[in-house]
């Protein structure tokens, strides 16, 4: 018998891209393309659902070329996704009724401001684990509502539908036989009441948004229905956000266990078990995942910058020609040079949320150099992965073990060693940097069987174990120096 594969679609923000991964976890190929980002206004961003859904077929059928398989070979297809971005179309057409309006894209910040002054903001949070916020897909259906001439009758007679870009990526799979999301998508909504498992009606029917629009919610793992390919109908088993898929393909399974995506800025995820952990901190309440008929919750949050304090280094202050370079110049730095960096060039996130602090660089002396600076810019990501990471443990009431970590800049181990001292805790970072794409894969393979839980565990190998070597002393000491740090940021625009 010939052997079998999973596909893995990972549709992203600026591209979209195809998988095929074997039963022993490797990755035989992988198809991408980008595709056209639509600007129509300052602030706005736009995607074309038609274009996507081409590019990502095209991508499936280009990677089955490329590893030479055919649709036979496909034991089922798993899917990830860019989270929040919405879609709505007529169900009896198929038809967009407008482009996609993308996460970023902020033109409803005033439909926001609409909400919180009418007093919703606490109950929205409280239903949804989501602020009040123009990233969430809840804003982006009401200004299509409002604004797409026929659209507001057409919801009103029940002849829309909305969804994230999964959902609207399995309409088009299947041929419109299914209107469908998971939990995880779900959850990023700001419609989906995460503690009842159910779309609100109340938060529907204030938001003026007709529970006909919306797509059934099932399992990350779960029956999607099916893609046909040269004749053969492909199953669509896995469904899952692309930071939630990372946290599964990361292998985040027990309560307390964390991911760190390190890119432009970080996404920091801990899986908080089957109760929703509420956060006093500022952070977001999601749902990871739903697996094995159980819903497993997370605390999200965000550091606003990241990669992008070492890309400013090397492109503004031009200290060196490649991000690469930075972790042999931290290394020449002086020992205890009392340097302290905070990136706050678009103000604080959690726990701060400061918007009016704004970077700074303390601690200088006549003999600072380059390496100091730069090691202090290094530092900051890890000082800050603390900050949310403590705000976690608080609103969880649960201690970190280990951070698994992916993205560009864990290729440092300047700073991931430094990230182990300063938590206290090891950095474990994977071989298979393509965890998105591998959670994906996982929910999928574990539906039909393809694989069992013991053996996605022995998939994921690690590249290394950073150990801390730092003393209690001097971490305490350190972190100490930081939050003074932060301290003297918060409110600069103010003072």
């Amino acid at each position: 018998m010939s052997e079998k594969y999973i596909i893995a679609i990972d549709q992203g923000t600026t591209s979209c891209r195809a998988l095929i991964i074997d039963h022993g976890g490797a990755i035989q190929t992988i198809a991408q393309q980008e595709f056209t980002q639509i600007f129509p206004s300052p602030g706005w961003v736009e995607h074309d659902p038609e274009e996507i859904s081409e590019v990502q077929q095209r991508m499936v059928k280009n990677a089955m070329s490329q590893a030479g398989i055919s649709s036979s070979q496909v034991e089922a297809i798993g899917i990830t996704n860019q989270r929040e971005t919405t879609v709505v179309w007529n169900k009896n057409t198929g038809k967009p009724l407008y482009n996609a309006i993308v996460w970023q894209d902020k033109r409803t910040a005033d439909i926001c401001e609409e909400i919180k002054e009418k007093g919703w903001a606490d109950k929205i949070t409280g239903k949804t684990g989501l602020f009040v916020d123009s990233y969430f897909s809840a804003t982006k259906v009401m200004w299509i509502l409002r604004n797409v001439p026929g659209a507001r009758a057409l919801a009103d007679q029940g002849q829309l539908a909305m969804g994230t870009i999964d959902t609207w990526l399995i309409w088009k799979l299947t041929g419109g036989n299914q209107h469908i999301t998971d939990y995880s998508n779900a959850s990023r909504t700001m419609l989906y009441n995460i503690h009842d498992l159910e779309w609100d009606e109340e938060i529907l029917n204030f938001l003026q948004i007709p529970r006909s629009m919306l797509p059934a919610v099932k399992p990350s793992s779960f029956d999607f229905g099916h893609y046909e390919v040269d004749g053969v109908k492909i199953p669509i088993r896995g469904v899952a956000g692309d930071q939630q898929a990372a946290l599964f393909g990361q292998q985040c399974l027990e309560p307390g266990m964390a991911k760190n995506t390190y890119g432009t800025g970080c996404f920091m995820l801990m899986q908080t078990g089957e109760e929703a952990a509420i956060s006093r901190n500022g952070l977001l309440t999601t749902i990871a995942w739903g697996l094995d008929g159980k819903v497993y919750y997370a605390l999200e949050g965000s550091v606003f910058i990241a990669g992008a304090a070492v890309q400013w280094l090397r492109d503004g202050l031009q200290l060196f020609q490649t991000a690469g370079e930075s972790e042999s110049l931290a290394s020449r730095a002086k020992p205890d040079h009392g340097v302290y960096m905070v990136p706050a060039f678009a103000g604080m996130g959690a726990p701060y949320w400061d918007m009016y602090s704004r970077g700074a660089i303390f601690g200088l002396t006549r003999d600072t150099t380059k390496a100091e600076i730069t090691q202090a810019t290094l530092d900051s990501l890890a000082y800050q992965t603390r900050d949310i990471l403590t705000s976690m443990e608080s609103d969880s009431g649960i201690g970190l073990d280990q951070l698994n970590v992916d993205g560009g800049a864990t290729a440092n181990n300047y700073l991931m060693q430094f990230q182990a001292d300063i938590l206290g805790v090891p950095v474990i970072r994977p071989k298979v940097t393509e965890t998105t794409a591998m959670g994906a894969a996982y929910l999928a393979g574990l539906h039909t069987g393809f694989w069992n839980k013991d053996e996605i565990a022995r998939i994921r190998e690690i590249d290394r174990e950073f150990v801390p070597v730092m003393t209690d002393e001097e971490r305490k000491e350190r972190y100490r120096g930081w939050q003074n740090a932060v301290k003297r940021t918060l409110g600069w625009l103010k003072d």
